[in-house]
């Protein structure tokens, strides 16, 4: 009968609650030292929180329990995101749903400033763990799932290079209200080309010098 290709079968070692410095980016293991610079970060955001399972956060205090609470997690591991330019924590994401034994990991629990949204430092923020991930560590299965009414993260998995792989029904109750989850994975023999398209998209030569990309990540896959 049919069955799949044979893989290496050892179990992928979990991740390192280590710093991970970028050229335009630094990430910290999460701590509550962080939770004045983050809660300064999200003043006037609370629509950021829409389709997160948590917040928006009333008061510092609020946020550094919930920041005490996730660093002391495995699964999800939380990184701070401080971008070279400003100096400042700006934002937080995780690597979560970890399968030692199915060499699989997500990429998740984004949440992301106003002010680090859609910049280079966010884009290599996300390159880094997917690399430790994938080149450090071994994983084959690369995930991203997310709220299915949450376009701009849908958006941004197609520009990463994550492939969709459809719908979880009813999948959560998330706030009260139910979600469907929508689905994306980038497996073993894709990831070359995304990491190398990911590289080529960071390099200093491919911004203008108002600091526009001069090609666009679907582009330099090709």
């Amino acid at each position: 009968m049919p069955l799949g290709p044979q893989v290496d079968p050892w179990p992928r070692p979990l991740p390192a609650r280590t710093p991970i410095s970028g050229a335009y980016v630094a990430l910290e293991p999460l701590h509550r030292r962080h939770a004045g610079e983050l809660f300064e970060a999200m003043r006037g955001a609370e629509a950021s929180f829409t389709y997160m399972s948590y917040g928006p956060f009333a008061s510092q205090d609020e946020l550094g329990k919930w920041i005490a609470a996730s660093a002391a997690q495995h699964d999800p591991m939380f990184w701070a995101v401080r971008p070279v330019a400003t100096g400042m924590a700006s934002g937080w994401l995780a690597l979560m749903d970890i399968e030692p034994a199915h060499a699989a990991i997500e990429l998740g629990n984004i949440w992301f400033s106003p002010r680090l949204a859609r910049t280079r430092a966010a884009t290599e923020a996300m390159f880094l763990l997917l690399r430790r991930a994938a080149d450090e560590l071994g994983y084959r299965r690369l995930v991203w799932k997310c709220n299915a009414h949450n376009a701009a993260s849908i958006s941004a998995a197609h520009r990463l290079g994550f492939m969709p792989e459809g719908l979880l029904r009813a999948h959560k109750v998330v706030k009260g209200r139910q979600r469907d989850t929508a689905m994306f994975s980038i497996t073993a023999p894709e990831w070359p080309s995304r990491r190398d398209a990911m590289l080529a998209w960071l390099a200093a030569e491919n911004f203008a010098p108002d600091g526009t990309a001069k090609q666009g990540l679907a582009a330099l896959r090709g």
